[in-house]
């Protein structure tokens, strides 16, 4: 299977080996060669707009291959930021739920330790 950019290229660079002037001499042809009429035959014109579409073919590809280097560092760089920003916040929440515990149970003691007060200044009067 071939990259996502590059099907486009195969076909086109085949499309030109086909359709080349050299396809046509290797057959057997001998034809006298007229550049400027050459130029205006349609064969030639589709050999021109068949190159035309290789070269921005061939430019895209660059420039995808420039933005997925730039999507893939970031992505790297995201994914290590985001794993240690939820080790840090999963232990900080382990520290609350300690701290959470603990003062619940100081609580618990000093709601006692009024109750007993209280208690004893009901007696004492």
């Amino acid at each position: 299977m071939q990259p996502k950019g590059t099907r486009g290229l195969v076909v086109v660079s085949l499309l030109l080996l086909l359709v080349s002037p050299a396809a046509g001499l290797s057959a057997g042809f001998s034809l006298s060669f007229d550049e400027a009429a050459a130029k205006n035959r349609p064969v030639s014109k589709v050999i021109t707009l068949l190159k035309d579409m290789l070269k921005q073919l061939e430019k895209e590809a660059e420039d995808d291959e420039e933005i997925y280097d730039k999507m893939a560092c970031w992505c790297e760089t995201n994914d290590k930021e985001k794993t240690k920003s939820i080790a840090e916040a999963e232990a900080h929440i382990e520290d609350l739920t300690t701290e959470i515990a603990e003062l619940t149970a100081q609580s618990s003691q000093l709601n006692t330790e009024i109750k007993n007060e209280e208690k004893e200044v009901a007696k004492n009067q």
